[in-house]
């Protein structure tokens, strides 16, 4: 273990995380100079063409330091907020990390909140001040003045280094060796491997990601997870390259991956502690926890024949990718499609597009809802669907999750950023001025304020420049109301919206505003309407496509012609009842932006 490293590399979206891994990769000569690629280790599309890392990804490298071969574990994380569940994970598997820095952008509001995860565990932190070959050197002073602040580290501490030109790789990989500390455990005692992450691959089963702490993993070994008690055997067991490298034993302190054949996703937790089936350890690595799912939305196809093949492409996204709830729903609107929670807003995006590209089925996504607690007389229990929402004056009161807002940015864009905060229902926390010409700004906020439009609007109004991050506080009473929309005097379950009582008069015209300019003309004249409480509050009309029924009339009796139009009348009047209107997919889509 004397020769083991475990690191991960943490940093904001776009501070040159994934091309540090790639230079480090290329000196340790893990990958040959024919399978250079940019990127390696983001293996997804999307992730190339948005510039952020969804999955962690585990490589071992080897690297020759003073006559000794150490192995060095990198443990590749997310940057972006929603998959903060998978840099926790990270981070439990490791004894130090690489605090990467653009010396352009400086300190973001991500940087932070993944350092202080970091602290928390206890890692050694190296700062890198990435991208000095763009340096600035109006600003180079100031961030390396607020890396001091943050980290209580000294000057020579901070290491300058260019990913893209590979300056300053060396001293990493050295300070690394150095610094990081090897880590703990003892390969007698009982084993102890805590599960960082796993896939699935259709031929193999689901394959998983591990940590030793203590023992040691043999292949064919009887195994067994705590949490579950579930028992599988140890097919193949080996260490992480660019490639799979089957091992017959991985001893305490390394990482590997195992292979057991297992095919249901539900049988493997991620962040559970695998152990011997026959001398188990009494404790786990960590204490279990299950992903919490911050925002709910439903999931529709939009060709009526495409629901199992939707369902098939959710189960095997599952299999990849385990923090995916879903279950199946109907509405009378879009017909049968699934319910489903993810981590965050960009979490639902990536889905939404994963479905689109890798399976070619078109999908509507319903208007995202956060998770709110009911307290009756006699229990409470979760509502994440507006339809499942009691009617008011049913229950005791209703709490909402509030989180803790931080946003990094420039000092000009101060009032601009209080002003919309305050809209949402923010309460302003602290403020901190950072020396390179920013500030740090601390508020508690309703999560359902900012899972839709908050960052498009805080980016507009700071012209790019702020980075924002949130952190679930607890659930707060709140007085909430649940908006239902009638087409036709039909309820479309669909389109019902939770607002808090301040906002939702506005928001119920609003709604109806912009329905009644989504939907097409029909052959009848339609009511839309909305409704709180059994009371409507707001009401548009999309008038009737008219045919000129009198057209065919010269001059003659005017009967004749009130004859015709009052059969017309009659006609409308019947469709009306029995008429069903056909509601876009492009309304649906659109909804999303009218929560203002």
């Amino acid at each position: 273990m004397r020769y083991i490293r475990n690191f991960c590399i943490i940093a904001h979206v776009d501070h040159g995380k994934s091309t540090l891994a790639d230079r480090l990769l290329e000196l340790t000569n893990t990958v040959d100079i024919k399978d250079k690629n940019m990127q390696l280790l983001d293996n997804m599309d999307l992730e190339k063409e948005r510039g952020i890392t969804i999955k962690s990804h585990a490589v071992q490298m080897n690297y020759k330091y003073k006559n000794h071969i150490y192995t060095l574990n990198l443990i590749d994380t997310p940057g972006h907020i929603d998959f903060s569940y998978e840099v926790k994970r990270s981070i439990s598997s490791c004894e130090g990390a690489l605090l990467v820095v653009d010396c352009i952008k400086g300190i973001q509001a991500q940087t932070v909140s993944n350092l202080s995860l970091a602290l928390k565990n206890n890692l050694v932190i190296i700062p890198v001040l990435n991208k000095i070959d763009l340096i600035d050197n109006n600003n180079y002073g100031n961030i390396i003045d607020d890396i001091i602040n943050l980290l209580k580290c000294s000057k020579k501490d901070i290491i300058p280094a260019s990913a893209k030109i590979g300056l300053g790789i060396r001293k990493i990989l050295e300070n690394i060796i150095i610094k990081i500390p090897f880590p703990k455990g003892n390969s007698n005692n009982p084993l102890q491997a805590f599960v960082f992450d796993s896939i699935y691959n259709p031929f193999t089963g689901i394959e998983f990601f591990f940590r030793v702490k203590n023992g040691c993993i043999k292949k064919g070994q009887k195994l067994k997870f705590l949490s579950t008690n579930k028992i599988f055997y140890a097919n193949d067991i080996g260490c992480l390259k660019l490639k799979k490298i089957s091992k017959d034993k991985i001893e305490a302190g390394d990482v590997g991956y195992l292979i057991s054949g297992i095919k249901n996703n539900f049988e493997v937790k991620v962040g559970d502690t695998i152990t011997d089936f026959y001398r188990s350890a009494k404790n786990p690595v960590k204490k279990f926890e299950d992903i919490k799912h911050m925002v709910f939305a439903s999931i529709y196809p939009i060709k009526y024949n495409e629901y199992e093949d939707l369902r098939t492409a959710m189960e095997k996204l599952q299999l990849n990718d385990a923090s995916i709830y879903f279950k199946p729903e109907s509405s009378s609107a879009l017909g049968y499609g699934f319910h489903c929670g993810f981590l965050g807003m960009l979490h639902l995006e990536i889905i939404k597009d994963r479905i689109e590209r890798e399976y070619g089925i078109s999908v509507i996504v319903t208007i995202p809802n956060v998770s709110y607690k009911i307290y009756t007389k006699n229990k409470s229990f979760f509502v994440n669907v507006p339809s499942n929402f009691p009617e008011y004056g049913t229950f005791k009161k209703v709490e909402e999750p509030y989180v803790l807002v931080s946003i990094i940015t420039q000092n000009n864009d101060i009032g601009d950023i209080i002003s919309l905060c305050m809209k949402k229902r923010g309460i302003i926390m602290d403020q901190n001025y950072l020396s390179s010409g920013k500030v740090q700004i601390s508020f508690e906020m309703p999560l359902s304020e900012i899972i839709i439009d908050f960052y498009d609007k805080l980016k507009t109004i700071t012209k790019g420049y702020a980075s924002f991050d949130y952190q679930f506080i607890e659930y707060r009473e709140s007085d909430l109301r649940k908006i239902i929309v009638l087409i036709n005097r039909e309820k479309i379950e669909s389109l019902s919206m939770l607002s808090h009582k301040s906002k939702s008069e506005i928001l119920a015209k609003k709604i109806c505003k912009k329905l009644s300019a989504l939907i097409p003309k029909h052959q009848f004249s339609i009511p839309i309407q909305a409704s709180i409480s059994g009371k409507i509050i707001a009401r548009e009309t999309i008038k009737s496509l008219r045919k000129d029924v009198i057209g065919k009339c010269y001059g003659g009796d005017i009967t004749r012609k009130k004859k015709l139009l009052n059969k017309q009348k009659k006609g409308k009047k019947k469709m009306r009842e029995l008429g069903k209107v056909n509601i876009p997919s492009s309304a649906f889509m659109t909804f999303l932006k009218i929560k203002d």
